[in-house]
């Protein structure tokens, strides 16, 4: 997932870097849209799972293979991807009804979807109660299931009492958490708080963290 979702915008960001000619067809720049969109909601849900996986290790180590059973994860992974097409599909087709009036320049490094519809001339209300709802789905949920797994993994690591447990734990989910931290504090800054979403300096430095610096934090 990670690999896919830099891969949709890292090389034509290199791209660009290097060529006087920055242009993007409008199907290409939906295509980066609808795959961007699917591998962000993927990433979002998969760091759920991951949180859940976690828990279950850590606060369930004799019930750990029942718990995360291989037809479970199928069934996550088959889930995430599947509602995360979904999702992307939706936002694709309500911005096919966005009309554009003129050629117009994108002040981002790839077609994201906020940027897009601030170029539109036309009433965008339901893209962005669309936007509001599906991130909602993606960005809080998760992390609501994602805290409340790390603080009964807390709770539990509070109870062990070997230096070598304790530093196993940690360094289980360390990188997790980290990984966490800056994909959905970038996120939820970009999509929820209107005065930094103002700012294109401040769009790209955010979506640069979560669209490369993010994926490139996992082996």
């Amino acid at each position: 997932t990670d690999v896919s979702f830099s891969s949709v915008t890292v090389p034509k960001m290199l791209r660009d870097m290097h060529s006087k000619d920055k242009f993007i067809p409008y199907v290409g720049c939906i295509l980066q849209m609808y795959f961007s969109l699917v591998f962000g909601c993927l990433d979002s849900l998969l760091l759920a799972v991951m949180a859940y996986d976690r828990y279950a290790a850590i606060c369930h180590p004799l019930c750990y293979t029942t718990i995360m059973s291989e037809g479970l994860c199928v069934l996550l992974v088959a889930a995430s991807w599947l509602v995360s097409c979904g999702s992307a599909l939706l936002h694709i087709l309500l911005l096919a009804q966005v009309s554009f009036c003129t050629d117009n320049v994108i002040p981002h490094f790839f077609c994201e979807l906020s940027v897009l519809l601030k170029l539109s001339c036309s009433n965008i209300s339901v893209n962005e109660l669309a936007i509001l709802i599906v991130g909602t789905v993606f960005a809080i949920i998760p992390l609501s299931g994602i805290l409340v797994s790390y603080g009964r993994i807390g709770a539990s690591i509070l109870r062990v009492s070997s230096a070598t447990g304790l530093r196993k734990a940690l360094s289980t989910c360390g990188s997790h958490l980290s990984v966490v931290s800056l994909f959905y504090g970038t996120i939820i800054a970009l999509y929820f708080f209107p005065s930094l979403s103002d700012s294109k300096d401040k769009v790209m430095i955010a979506s640069l963290i979560y669209a490369v610096v993010t994926p490139m934090l996992n082996p």
